[in-house]
């Protein structure tokens, strides 16, 4: 425990001896000291008035005490007698007791006998000096004779040593005693009333002792002050602080009541002397004001002492105080400058780049001055540390130190940015260095590839060309690297591992690049050296020979061909060989200069991205400081409108997930493939799921729009922008979003055209697929939440396929004619959703208003489950036209696409659709079909009929075993189908001969559909085949190992037509050849050009048969070419 120091204990002990002394010599003006009685003791026995002490003065000075004619004088107890003359004694001063005081005994109205017993009992119990007794002795004749004649032979027996003078009459005490000093009885003018004399002298001494007491109790809260223990923190200083002054407050209240008090009796004391000029105070009053006086000066002095020692003590708590806040503010400033430290020491990296490293020291600036706010507390905290000891404060020993540590700390933090600048800074330079010959070592190989070898075999292209090398050779000295020791002397307190692997690479590549160059500049310099032929002595020409016949003009001709080719093909190897290699010299030559070339440009486009992305993630930032953190800031809450109150989650949507992703874990991982920007598309795949994010950011895009347009002109958003000093206003910066997920598959598109050789080519085809995907769902979603007036579950109807706007024509069976009729030339313009599970057909509305207000919504109309839905791919007379039926069409619904590519994408997604339903149905039911094949009963031998039942159970079997989705587990001797009556987009497996010819098991949606153009064809009997692709509907009977083998599903190619019935065709989806009979063709193919149909089971699983017409695309024959194996 800590109690006041040397100096509280000092002042403690001076306001204690002061208010002993007030004590003291309140005592001594009541006289205390010599009589400790007070009127109100004895106030019953001073109101008896056998005695009283009027003020009145004898000729020198002496106090008159008068004995008033009082009958009973003889019955007042000794005890009482005693008691009322030490009280009266005690009153007047100490010089004037000490002259003597004058006794007036009144017994002119009594007995000499009475007389006697009172001038004895005086004489035996008067506690002070006597100068003169008094006595009116009796008036009666008898009485006053009497007492002559007894005084005069009884004078010994009073035993007084002063003279004791007996007289008759009132006038002649008058020649004693003054008349204005004896009061009315005693025929004087002094004015003197008892009643009112006890009052005074009682306020007198309850005041006189309000004084001592108060100086007492101000002892005792000082020495409780004093002792107080100091508070170790600042809630209990500020608590002991409080206490403190309410007690000094109360004290000084009781103080000022005492002071008004004192003041009241003073005033009471003269405010007889107020009412007359004719009357003078009298002694005794003159006395009782003077003690007042004094009595007023002590406690005046009892409050001066309290004040100063209270000043003292006042000092002392707001010192501790202040202490207590420096402890405190000194402990949070040095665990913020330690977390600073700690930051500043996990500030390693050195920046992979150049931008990296100028992105670092941004990083850097903005850590600095953020910080700075922490060092500047911490050195205003010193300052203010520094002041105390300025002002003496009584805790110098412990403020010094954290001061001293305080400026420590801080310059501490100061050199370590500094260092860790000057190491950026160094990394900046060698960066730059790097990043300079890098460019030197592009910008060469870019000169060397550009460069045509054709042009340089001349002897002037030559020359140009070895200009342009030695001018670039020129240009080395200042981007080139030129020492590696240098470098590692240097820049050794940033050479990391990385980069000094980079500085390597970047010097390898360098030296390479000179070599390169060396050899292009010793080649063209042999090119440009000018060729001077040699002159040989040539013998001197023979004399001509005789003529001889000439040849025919054609052997002539023929002998120089003959010659010539001779020649050709004497040099020909030799150079071709010489070519090749030449061509093979330039072709390397080439491909490493276009190698090189692309792997620029791929550098280029990863620094766009890295640089783009580094852009995009601070102005996240600064959205998300600058604007949604001030939402939450009070010192803004004025600024805020109503409207937008409460509102951060919708203006700003989960931006800041957007950038914690980016921030965190995108941008962190892009950096990871700067030297191999070829890769990169592994980081977008890797973080696909992530990118999810920009979905629900699109899906509130409107609403936070809605609400930028309603509080757009809000003082909160211009006092951020002012801050922030953007030029933009904040709706600018909530789309870069949406700007920057449409900016990246531009980014990797560029990035794939320069990278299609290379090992990550297919990474950035698939990313690039993915990041397109993400555009579409998000596209998509946009507009499904646009959808009003479904009252299902849109999640129920699973994952949206496409959506897009269309022309609809409505064609039911059920309905009246003329609605029909005119519903089929009246358009209906319908938006289509296409879900795994349904097909939605909603009608568009146009929004008023700008930007995303704009937004259409999309009111439901109806929706087809794509269990009962079947399509007709080809209407006659419009290639954007085709048709999407319900319950075997009983509703049609004719959908005109805005162009043929639109339509074909739709086909082709509900082709998929079907297919995978049917796929799903076909598994089920053979799954079914496994369960109960044990329980099948055994056919029936030939010749016997079988039953009903058991024909159905065979017809299952069979069918089981002519399922298209499973065909090549049928190996049976049946024969071949009979050709269909008619052809059918969709087709019934042919049943055994020996079965029933029944639609059992066949529900409505499995009865045959016709396309259009099908069902105006009809014939009986077989077919004429003519050459073209066709696509098999039934199934072939295998007739041998080595026979051309035909499955349903199979595009084929009919080729030549042979002998005795026999065609040639081509498998194209097996790539086998081979000829087989017509007869056996008719059977198996269907239409050649007829439109395809697909329809999706609704209640018998797999009971119809999937036929794929020769339009179809080949995506989606190669689809069922993969359900079928």
């Amino acid at each position: 425990m800590r109690f006041w120091l040397r100096n509280d204990e000092m002042a403690l002990e001076e306001m204690v001896q002061r208010l002993n002394a007030v004590s003291k010599r309140t005592d001594e003006i009541m006289h205390y000291d010599i009589s400790p009685l007070r009127a109100a003791d004895i106030q019953d026995q001073l109101q008896k008035r056998f005695a009283y002490l009027s003020g009145g003065r004898g000729q020198d000075g002496s106090p008159v005490i008068t004995f008033p004619d009082y009958p009973a004088f003889g019955d007042v107890p000794d005890k009482e007698f005693q008691n009322v003359m030490t009280y009266l004694t005690s009153i007047p001063s100490l010089q004037d007791a000490g002259i003597g005081f004058i006794l007036v005994i009144d017994r002119r109205q009594d007995k000499w006998t009475s007389v006697k017993a009172s001038i004895l009992r005086i004489a035996a119990s008067f506690p002070a000096n006597l100068q003169l007794v008094l006595v009116l002795r009796p008036t009666g004749f008898f009485q006053r004779t009497l007492s002559d004649l007894a005084f005069r032979f009884n004078r010994d027996d009073f035993k007084m040593k002063v003279p004791v003078i007996m007289l008759s009459s009132v006038p002649e005490l008058h020649s004693y005693i003054d008349k204005s000093q004896l009061t009315e009885d005693l025929g004087g003018t002094l004015d003197y009333c008892h009643s009112r004399w006890l009052c005074r002298r009682t306020a007198i001494e309850s005041f006189a002792l309000l004084v001592k007491q108060t100086a007492q109790v101000l002892q005792a809260f000082g020495t409780e002050l004093a002792e107080t223990e100091l508070p170790n923190d600042v809630q209990s200083t500020s608590s002991v602080l409080r206490a403190h002054t309410e007690k000094k407050d109360r004290a000084k209240e009781d103080m000022r009541l005492a002071l008004d008090e004192g003041r009241s009796v003073l005033e009471s004391i003269r405010e007889p002397l107020g009412r007359g000029p004719e009357q003078s105070p009298n002694q005794d009053q003159l006395d009782s004001q003077s003690t007042v006086q004094r009595l007023l000066a002590q406690l005046s002095e009892t409050e001066a002492a309290f004040d100063e020692f209270w000043a003292k003590h006042q000092r002392k708590l707001e010192q501790c105080l202040q202490l207590r806040h420096f402890e405190q503010d000194f402990r949070e400033v040095k665990a913020a400058l330690d977390v600073l430290a700690q930051k500043i020491a996990t500030f390693t990296d050195v920046g992979n780049s150049l931008a990296h490293v100028e992105h670092l020291l941004k990083d850097l600036a903005s850590f600095e001055e953020k910080s700075s706010a922490v060092t500047q507390r911490a050195r205003t905290l010193a300052l203010e540390g520094e002041r105390l000891i300025e002002l003496k404060h009584y805790a110098v020993d412990s403020i010094r130190p954290k001061c001293h540590e305080l400026h420590q700390l801080c310059d501490q933090f100061a050199a370590d940015v500094g260092r860790r600048r000057g190491l950026l800074g160094r990394a900046l330079d060698l960066h730059g260095l790097l990043e300079a010959s890098m460019k030197w070592c592009d910008e060469g190989i870019y000169l060397l590839a550009s460069q045509p070898v054709d042009k340089c075999q001349a002897q002037d292209g030559a020359e140009a060309a070895l200009q342009e090398v030695e001018k670039f050779l020129e240009t080395r000295a200042e981007n080139k690297i030129q020492e590696l020791s240098k470098i590692y002397q240097d820049y050794e307190p940033i050479l990391t591992r990385d980069l000094l692997e980079h500085v390597q690479k970047v010097f390898r590549k360098q030296e390479s690049v000179e070599e390169m160059f060396h050899r292009r500049q010793a080649s063209l310099k042999k090119l440009a050296a000018k060729q001077t032929r040699p002159v040989q002595p040539v013998a001197p020409r023979p004399e001509a020979p005789a003529k001889s016949p000439c040849p025919s003009p054609g052997i002539r001709r023929g002998s120089e061909i003959h010659s010539s080719e001779g020649s050709v093909l004497r040099r020909g190897p030799y150079r071709r060989a010489r070519s090749e290699v030449s061509e093979g010299r330039q072709g390397r030559g080439r491909s490493t200069g276009d190698e090189e070339s692309l792997a620029v440009l791929r550098r280029h486009v990863m620094n766009e991205l890295l640089d783009t992305e580094r852009v995009y993630v601070e102005e996240l930032l600064c959205i998300l400081e600058g604007y949604a953190a001030e939402m939450d800031n009070p010192l803004m809450t004025h600024l805020i409108s109503t409207g937008l109150q409460n509102k951060k989650d919708v203006l700003f949507g989960n931006m800041e997930e957007i950038y914690h992703f980016h921030n965190r874990i995108f941008l962190r991982e892009l950096e990871n493939y700067i030297d191999c920007p070829e890769l990169v598309g592994r980081c977008f795949l890797e973080r696909m799921e992530q990118f999810q994010v920009y979905e629900k950011y699109c899906q509130n895009k409107p609403r936070s729009e809605s609400l930028w347009r309603q509080c757009s002109d809000c003082p909160f958003f211009q006092e951020c922008q002012k801050k922030l000093d953007h030029k933009l206003s904040l709706d600018s910066y909530l789309l870069k979003p949406v700007q920057r997920i449409t900016k990246y598959q531009l980014l990797l598109k560029e990035m794939l055209k320069y990278s299609k050789s290379c090992e990550g080519a297919e990474d950035l085809q698939e990313a690039l697929s993915s990041i397109l995907g993400i555009l579409k769902a998000v596209n998509d979603s946009m507009h499904l939440i646009a959808i009003t007036g479904y009252e299902g579950n849109l999640s129920d109807l699973g994952k949206l396929l496409m959506q897009g706007s269309f022309s609809v024509w409505t064609d039911h069976k059920k309905g009246h004619a003329k609605v029909k009729d005119l519903a089929r030339f009246k358009p209906m313009q319908r938006h289509l959703f296409l879900h795994e599970k349904a097909v939605l057909f909603c009608k568009k509305r146009e929004e008023n208003g700008e930007g995303y207000e704009k937004a259409p919504s999309y009111s439901f109309k109806q929706s087809l489950n794509m269990t009962a839905v079947g399509i007709t791919e080809n209407v006659k007379g419009d290639a954007k036209k085709f048709e999407i039926w319900y319950n075997a069409r009983e509703e049609v619904y004719i959908v005109q696409a805005p162009t043929p590519e639109i339509k074909a994408a739709w086909v082709s997604e509900i082709r998929k659709v079907l297919t995978s339903q049917l796929q799903a149905c076909r598994e089920a039911s053979q799954h079914r079909a496994l369960e109960q094949s044990h329980s099948l009963p055994l056919p029936a031998p030939a010749g016997t009929s079988p039953s009903k039942g058991n024909t159905k159970d065979v017809r299952k079997l069979e069918e089981r075993k002519t399922d298209p989705l499973n065909l090549e587990g049928y190996v049976g001797p049946a024969p071949l189908p009979r050709p269909p009556e008619k052809d059918r987009g969709w087709s019934k497996t042919s049943n055994p001969p020996e079965a029933p010819e029944d639609n059992d098991g066949w529900s409505s949606a499995e009865e045959p559909v016709n396309s259009s153009d099908a069902e105006e064809e009809g014939r009986a009997g077989l077919r004429k085949l003519v050459p073209g692709k066709y696509t098999v509907t039934g199934l072939d009977e295998k007739g041998g190992p080595d026979a051309l083998v035909l499955r349903s599903g199979d595009e084929v190619e009919l080729v030549q037509e042979g002998d005795e019935g026999l065609w040639f065709v081509r498998n194209v989806s097996s790539g086998g050849e081979g000829w087989l009979p017509a007869r056996n063709l008719s059977a198996l193919l269907g239409q050649r050009g007829a439109p395809g149909c697909l329809s999706s089971p609704e209640s018998s699983a797999g009971s119809a048969l999937l036929s794929a017409s020769s339009s179809c695309s080949e995506s989606c024959a190669a689809a069922l070419a993969d359900l079928q194996g």
